[in-house]
């Protein structure tokens, strides 16, 4: 999207008016969901706000400038926890997951997004106001074209899918052979599962690692996962 800004700006150029939609298309090298992975490595981790050393399991922030993920301790990370602070640049990731049981996606609704893959994530970004589609591959994480139209419709019947706050959370949707569930989880997430598939993808189809990493990772997401209810919003209270 020529001059987008914040978490979309790794997305492809949309095609001109009447032209064919264009193939999905793997995200850039360096772009946040281009494969970077979260796990913890032996060094001491340090705040990249004020460099303080932080534990392995510590809060992330999103800047929407750099299009990146920092890592940050407990005290830069509650600065950021107001949409407004540090002129909107930067935002803390929530850590929440929701579901939403009682409002099923049959079979048909997830057939008219022509989501080529049984996994993928959507993301809104609140600066252009656009939401992007994306699944996991072995380039890390690539895009899909999604029809809007579809997706508002689709979000009329499922609340769920506008409780996600812009630029830091995420739906995310699995479609098997029994089910198709989905959830809200923090960007972060999807970078990690992005990463995952980057590391760990062999093959035409992923391979035995990868799609044993997916449901791993799918069984923490179900695990953390509470109801949607009264107090749940998209403003993230309730989390």
């Amino acid at each position: 999207m020529s001059g987008s800004s914040g978490l979309r700006r790794f997305v492809a150029s949309e095609s001109e008016p009447g032209a064919a939609p264009a193939p999905a298309q793997p995200a850039p090298a360096g772009s946040p969901l281009a494969g970077g992975s979260l796990a913890p490595n032996n060094a001491a981790e340090k705040c990249e706000m004020c460099a303080a050393e932080i534990p392995a399991n510590h809060g992330h922030l999103a800047d929407l400038e750099a299009s990146s993920l920092i890592c940050a301790c407990r005290a830069c990370y509650l600065l950021f926890t107001d949409s407004g602070a540090g002129r909107g640049r930067y935002r803390a990731i929530p850590d929440r997951y929701l579901t939403d049981p009682g409002h099923p996606i049959s079979a048909s609704e997830w057939d008219a997004l022509e989501i080529p893959v049984g996994l993928a994530f959507f993301l809104h970004d609140s600066r252009d106001g656009g939401i992007a589609g994306f699944y996991p591959s072995p380039a890390g994480a690539t895009e899909c074209r999604l029809d809007l139209q579809a997706w508002s419709q689709l979000a009329a019947d499922h609340p769920l899918l506008s409780a996600a706050v812009p630029d830091v959370e995420a739906v995310l949707i699995s479609r098997s052979n029994s089910a198709i569930e989905y959830f809200v989880v923090p960007i972060d997430a999807c970078y990690e599962l992005a990463g995952r598939m980057r590391l760990q993808w062999h093959g035409f189809d992923g391979g035995a690692e990868a799609r044993a990493s997916i449901a791993a990772f799918l069984d923490s997401v179900r695990s953390r996962a509470r109801n949607l209810g009264p107090g749940v919003n998209g403003a993230g209270q309730g989390a």
